[in-house]
């Protein structure tokens, strides 16, 4: 047993919330697209969350999530001095990294957050990123701050026309496409369903597409096979061969039908929660 104690928490949107963990270890061998997996008590449920940032000198990774279930509700309630149980990471390989010379980094609601580290280390291999971030509206979107740093330009798009472009995130990268020369490489991170509609958009421009999957995860070691998807007709591990994979070659149907699996799980869990069942052993110091 491990603990790994919150040492600070921002609310960057309804229900969303950015913890920085004091974890010095993982830190120090962090690298841009991989992720932990979580446990807040002995009887907890194992969840994974890409890193979003870590900082090697002060030993600290930044995990961002939104509240959409029993655990992460657990999580959200952590307050600066509690402690995470457990900690593994950092697991998955990391983000493919090189020069393309313009790169399209496109980043969902809060698939922003792993987006931004990758971004970021690709403006830091030379090459110019224009980026595209979007969410139901304003509130919800985040890092738009961060990313502004070093996306020429920055692209917006939320739902209900709050800030940016009116409409889905494709609406953006459409947009970009017919206007300018296409980039080599995109990098899209975000539900399912709009990785699979931007990744159908750049087919049509032939841009080499990755995405960050986030499929069902048990032990992230890849012995308990949870987390297989079907890339170009073969079976993959997301936990030990991704998260980090070939949008282009996705079986999106399979993806999107196996993490319904245990929705009605979920939603009672949730409803626990609601009614005011914390879970057992939670830590506070």
């Amino acid at each position: 047993m491990n603990d790994f104690p919150v040492v600070a928490k921002t609310e960057l949107g309804p229900g969303i919330k950015k913890i920085v963990v004091k974890a010095p270890l993982l830190a120090a061998r962090a690298g841009p697209g991989q992720f932990v997996i979580l446990r807040l008590d002995p009887r907890g449920e194992r969840i994974p969350l890409t890193i979003s940032d870590f900082d090697r000198a002060e030993g600290t990774i930044t995990l961002i999530f939104q509240e959409v279930g029993f655990t992460t509700r657990q999580l959200g309630s952590l307050q600066v001095g509690d402690v995470i149980r457990d900690l593994a990471g950092p697991l998955g390989k990391p983000a493919r990294l090189d020069y393309y010379g313009v790169v399209l980094c496109v980043g969902g609601g809060v698939g922003a957050a792993p987006l931004y580290p990758i971004a970021r280390a690709l403006a830091g291999c030379g090459n110019r990123v224009v980026g595209v971030i979007g969410a139901r509206s304003s509130r919800f979107l985040i890092l738009k701050k961060e990313m502004e740093g070093f996306c020429k330009p920055l692209i917006i798009t939320t739902d209900d026309g709050s800030e940016g472009i009116r409409g889905p995130m494709t609406e953006g990268v459409k947009r970009y496409l017919e206007q300018h020369q296409p980039p080599r490489y995109c990098v899209c991170i975000g539900p399912p369903q709009m990785m699979e509609a931007v990744c159908r958009l750049t087919a049509c421009y032939q841009i080499k597409t990755a995405v960050s999957l986030n499929p069902i995860m048990v032990d992230g070691t890849g012995m308990c096979g949870a987390c297989r998807v079907l890339v170009g007709g073969e079976v993959k591990f997301a936990c030990v061969e991704g998260p980090e994979f070939d949008g282009h070659l996705v079986d999106w149907d399979l993806l999107k039908a196996r993490l319904q699996v245990y929705r009605h799980e979920e939603r009672a869990a949730d409803s626990l929660f609601s009614r005011g069942f914390q879970g057992r052993g939670m830590c506070r110091r």
